[in-house]
């Protein structure tokens, strides 16, 4: 069985992104599709990026917990909030702690926001970065409008079925690349 990170790379007082990661974890768990975890990068709290984790002379302990976890996923859905149109900080700063990790990692991307468009201006930019560093990001992407209305503090979609529905095909793409990602390595 694959095993998902869901990375929740908000660090903001009152985020609504984290009621997404949530709901995924609870999701995955309850249809037993994958085992799942998430890595809360408000957790963790990293101080601003000086340099990759593979040139580091003496690593925190943080960040090698936070490239374990990245490197021991099949798949990883990053569920992140547009900020004035683009990804936080806080996600930046850790994904470029990686590098090797990435490398052909199958990512999917969960955009929030409290607006209409879900986020939808992050995308892009977002994926450049990742395929920058190699990573394989899912074609498939889950736009969150209006997250503060849509899930509750505790990640229960507003409209269950729907919500549910949408995310299962979403996941469905992670997990074929992830099957597919599997199946090259053992070539």
């Amino acid at each position: 069985m694959a095993h998902i990170i869901i990375l929740s790379s908000s660090i903001r007082t009152g985020r609504n992104s984290h009621r997404v990661a949530l709901f995924f974890k609870k999701l995955i768990e309850e249809k037993q599709v994958a085992t799942a975890g998430i890595v809360d990068l408000n957790e963790y709290k990293f101080p601003l990026f000086e340099e990759r984790l593979m040139f580091q002379k003496d690593p925190s302990p943080e960040v090698l917990d936070f490239s374990k976890k990245i490197n021991d996923a099949d798949g990883i859905i990053i569920v992140t909030p547009e900020y004035n149109g683009g990804y936080p900080a806080s996600l930046k700063n850790a994904i470029d702690l990686l590098y090797p990790e990435l490398r052909r990692k199958p990512v999917a991307i969960c955009t929030c926001s409290d607006g209409a468009f879900g986020g939808t201006q992050v995308i892009t930019s977002l994926q450049f970065s990742l395929w920058k560093m190699k990573a394989w990001t899912v074609n498939a992407m889950f736009p969150v409008p209006n997250a503060d209305k849509s899930f509750s503090e505790e990640g229960i979609p507003a409209d269950k079925p729907g919500t549910e529905k949408r995310a299962m095909a979403f996941l469905q793409e992670l997990f074929w690349c992830v099957e597919a990602n599997r199946r090259m390595a053992e070539k």
